[in-house]
């Protein structure tokens, strides 16, 4: 059976729709925004494989089955999850069935005109380390629900002043979703043990250091603990080892280098800070099954 690909690197909303959806209508060349129902996007794919888009994506679940891989992360969605994938960030699904909710894909060069300071700024649940899945309350979604309805029926029209009413309305949905994540951001904060801020704290040094730092003894002492105690914390909260974890992201940077890039095995591996090739090659096949020239070839 042929091997799914396991990392594209998806640069327009076009790209995106025509190979994750199948979508075979024209677009404009030059869209930047793409609203839409979960059931109208998730009626030809039943997963969608780990990518990065240069573009960003919020969606909210109201029925179905769906799962969502962020970063290393990988969790079940519950009904009213709303999900915020910035970009460049590393997505995938493995389990899509039955989704019914909304979802706008966007380039946030749409909102340069109406924001003075970069879209992370002004919505710090852009930024690659916050909480990136909010379960909303009823009325939470409601309000949520009602701001897709009108970026979709404003897409959907002709209105000479479309643009600047979707620029608008799609600032109404970040700021509707800036209100909601300062309250549950507060929440979390309060409500997080000691435990699961360290285990946090550890993975999200991990996704900016993994490249050169590999040991779990360096990490501990970043922390502040052992390394016997940053083990117990981490594999209690994420059910993986800390060397799991580091290992786990780095297979996927070097699948994305393998993928979107045309750097030689040699160079990925010294990039990647691996001794030599050799060294590269035994951690890609040890993890995965194949080696780097095979999994090149397969994605």
């Amino acid at each position: 059976m042929k091997r799914k690909k396991d990392i594209l690197s998806i640069e327009t909303l076009e790209m995106f729709e025509r190979l994750v959806n199948r979508d075979e209508k024209s677009y404009s060349i030059d869209m930047m925004v793409m609203p839409g129902t979960l059931e109208d996007k998730h009626k030809n794919c039943d997963t969608i494989p780990a990518l990065r888009r240069q573009f960003n994506l919020i969606y909210l679940l109201l029925e179905g089955e769906h799962d969502v891989k962020l970063g290393a992360e990988h969790l079940q969605l519950n009904p009213n999850d709303l999900v915020i994938v910035p970009e460049n960030m590393l997505y995938a699904s493995d389990h899509i069935k039955n989704c019914k909710g909304y979802c706008i894909h966007f380039k946030p060069e749409i909102l340069n005109l109406q924001l003075a300071k970069p879209l992370a700024e002004e919505f710090p649940y852009f930024h690659f380390d916050a909480p990136h899945i909010l379960n909303l309350s009823q009325t939470e979604s409601e309000l949520i629900q009602n701001s897709f309805r009108n970026i979709i029926q404003e897409y959907d029209g002709d209105s000479q002043e479309k643009n600047y009413l979707l620029c608008n309305l799609i600032l109404i949905l970040l700021f509707r979703i800036r209100e909601i994540y300062r309250i549950r951001v507060k929440e979390l904060n309060r409500n997080s043990n000691r435990q699961e801020q360290l285990a946090n704290s550890f993975k999200l040094l991990v996704e900016k250091h993994f490249i050169e730092n590999r040991s779990v003894n360096l990490y501990a002492e970043m922390l502040h603990i052992t390394p016997k105690y940053l083990t117990e914390v981490v594999s209690d909260t994420f059910g993986r080892s800390p060397l799991q974890i580091i290992h786990d992201i780095l297979l996927l940077e070097a699948k994305v280098q393998l993928r979107s890039t045309h750097k030689s095995i040699s160079e990925i591996a010294y990039s990647l800070k691996f001794e030599d090739p050799s060294h590269f090659t035994h951690f890609i096949k040890r993890r995965s099954g194949f080696s780097p020239q095979s999994l090149r070839k397969q994605l």
